[in-house]
């Protein structure tokens, strides 16, 4: 077991990844841009992959395998959501979350 500071590198690993899933949940609550909204959620599921990388050392090979699913997750919800606000953007023009009210019933 590798020790830095008397921590482990699984624990250092696991509070970087709370401290990141954190810091984008903040920036989902409070922010109102759509691109730092996305950045955010992009930020959660990085923290999120980095959590399954911490616990592969411990598990096994399972989480590096659940890390490729959750990018490719991502790389699908970046393209459709950008895809979206700039969709958006051309007829609004605006990336302001309170202004997204043409996909409502």
């Amino acid at each position: 077991m590798q020790m830095i500071g008397g921590m482990d590198l699984t624990t250092m690993s696991l509070a970087l990844s709370a401290i990141l899933f954190s810091i984008g949940v903040v920036g989902v609550i409070v922010r109102r841009n759509a691109i730092i909204l996305f950045l955010c959620i992009e930020l959660m599921l990085n923290a999120v992959n980095l959590a399954f990388v911490a616990f592969s050392r411990t598990a096994g090979v399972d989480g590096q395998i659940f890390v490729f699913f959750v990018m490719t997750v991502a790389a699908a919800e970046a393209a459709v959501g950008l895809a979206l606000v700039i969709a958006i953007f051309r007829h609004v023009e605006s990336v302001d979350m309170k202004n997204f009210n043409l996909l409502r019933w």
